[in-house]
């Protein structure tokens, strides 16, 4: 009997130890939510910059050629009609003609390559220097409150022009996607493509 004691005992206080450690994760669990509720989600809720005007291109006839390459082999003399906004040795800043947004460009390599890891070291660093030179004369120019910047690389993945890569440089501002494309299928666009073009290519002759 004495020894069946001292096993109730023991069982009573392991039970005591487990329900005071059940406690504390509990609490612990609690404080954690409390922590998350404060600060927020970790996964910030989904953001969309709805563009349904594109569909005029993605649906309409492509032209034959390449109009990356064209402009790069037109005379500078004509870059208002090829929408170029600058050159460098090897590559070029195209504004968009169905953009995101206002001042949505492109810098693309002046060779017809398709990908980015087929671009001569050369090439690729002209990309990179005219893209933070595009950035700086965007931010001077229209004062975005940030961009997105990104290759579709390939057209399962959103290449309008597949064959030849190329860089998206898109301003963004708060409030800048609200009910109107949602809704209306329509964009607000701040300022036709000519004015933008102008604008922009002022700032890219200040800032060479």
């Amino acid at each position: 009997m004495r020894g069946s004691r001292v096993k109730f005992s023991e069982l009573v206080g392991a039970r005591a130890a487990l329900a005071g450690g059940m406690a504390t994760v509990y609490t612990d669990l609690c404080n954690c939510r409390r922590e998350i509720r404060e600060t927020g989600p970790m996964i910030q809720p989904m953001q969309h910059l709805w563009a349904p005007w594109r569909m005029e291109f993605i649906k309409g006839p492509k032209p034959s050629g390449c109009f990356f390459c064209e402009a790069a082999a037109a005379d500078p003399s004509d870059d208002a009609d090829h929408l170029v906004l600058a050159r460098s040795d090897l590559a070029l800043a195209i504004l968009n003609r169905y953009p995101y947004n206002n001042g949505h460009l492109m810098v693309a390599p002046k060779a017809h390559l398709a990908n980015l890891e087929d671009l001569p070291p050369a090439t690729a660093h002209d990309v990179i220097a005219l893209t933070q030179r595009s950035l700086r004369v965007l931010r001077q120019v229209l004062a975005p409150h940030g961009f997105n910047l990104g290759i579709n690389a390939g057209k399962i993945a959103g290449a309008g022009v597949a064959d030849h890569v190329h860089q998206h440089v898109v301003p963004r501002w708060d409030g800048d996607t609200n009910f109107m494309p949602v809704t209306a299928d329509t964009k607000v666009l701040a300022e036709s493509l000519a004015v933008s073009y102008q604008e922009l290519r002022a700032g890219f002759d200040r800032l060479p």
